[in-house]
């Protein structure tokens, strides 16, 4: 994994103190102010908030819970197969695996559901920081990003004495191997992929395992509609959707 450096852009009238994001990283990120990177992936702390970038490429991410398709679908709805996945209608307490973007974490709150996002990458982490940070400060989704704890490690890395209330369903979205060169989705996980890269089998075994050791009720994984099962362990049950499917394990002790 490899951390790019920060850049701060002062043309705008940004000032480094006017977000809580950036102590984060600088024990872990080289900080450079003022000067654009000329290659590699970075970080630009604007008045609109944080996005990663990379030199020589236009187009950015940022975490935007407030406009775009996060508005859209608050409007018109969505998400009812995921919904209907992680059993929303009984209002179960969420774990968020693999934090990322924070999408579906968000899609989950907005459903009414509480939802604890883990993300172990710190600038993934800042990213998903400062995106909620606006989302808490807007009227319109404040009460939904209410209902989002974010917490900077992995469930692997969980120990009893750091909770106190075991999740009903942990959701899992780990980075699926990148096919798709075309368009924008594809800028976008590109640079999650360069910026995290894919996850390793022994990795994906063991996260499988502690979530089916932490779940209450059952571990929801989302994957492409034909992609592989996660670990390379069969469901008990699966749900699809037309581009993406959930797969449902039992918690172990349940087995």
């Amino acid at each position: 994994m490899n951390n790019p450096m920060i850049w701060v852009d002062l043309t705008d009238g940004a000032a480094v103190t006017d977000t809580a994001v950036l102590p984060i990283l600088t024990a872990q990120t080289d900080f450079s102010a003022g000067t654009l990177p000329t290659a590699g992936l970075y970080l630009q702390w604007r008045q609109t908030g944080l996005s990663l970038a990379k030199a020589g490429h236009k187009g950015e991410v940022r975490v935007d819970f407030v406009d775009g398709s996060a508005r859209h679908r608050r409007m018109f709805g969505g998400g009812e197969l995921l919904a209907k996945a992680v059993q929303a209608k009984n209002q179960p307490l969420v774990w968020d695996g693999t934090g990322g973007l924070g999408r579906d974490a968000f899609v989950l709150a907005s459903l009414g559901l509480p939802v604890v996002v883990f993300e172990r990458h710190p600038v993934v982490y800042a990213l998903l920081y400062d995106g909620l940070c606006r989302a808490w400060a807007d009227q319109q989704t404040t009460a939904i990003a209410g209902r989002i704890q974010l917490i900077q490690g992995s469930i692997p890395d969980m120990n009893t004495a750091e909770t106190a209330a075991a999740p009903d369903v942990v959701y899992l979205d780990p980075m699926y191997p990148q096919r798709q060169k075309s368009a924008a989705v594809k800028k976008e996980m590109a640079y999650f992929h360069e910026l995290v890269g894919a996850s390793q089998p022994e990795e994906e075994s063991c996260l499988l395992h502690r979530a089916r050791q932490w779940a209450q009720k059952r571990v929801v994984v989302k994957r492409p509609r034909h992609g592989m099962f996660l670990a390379d362990c069969t469901p008990a049950f699966q749900y699809h959707g037309k581009t993406t499917r959930f797969d449902v394990y039992l918690p172990h002790k349940t087995i």
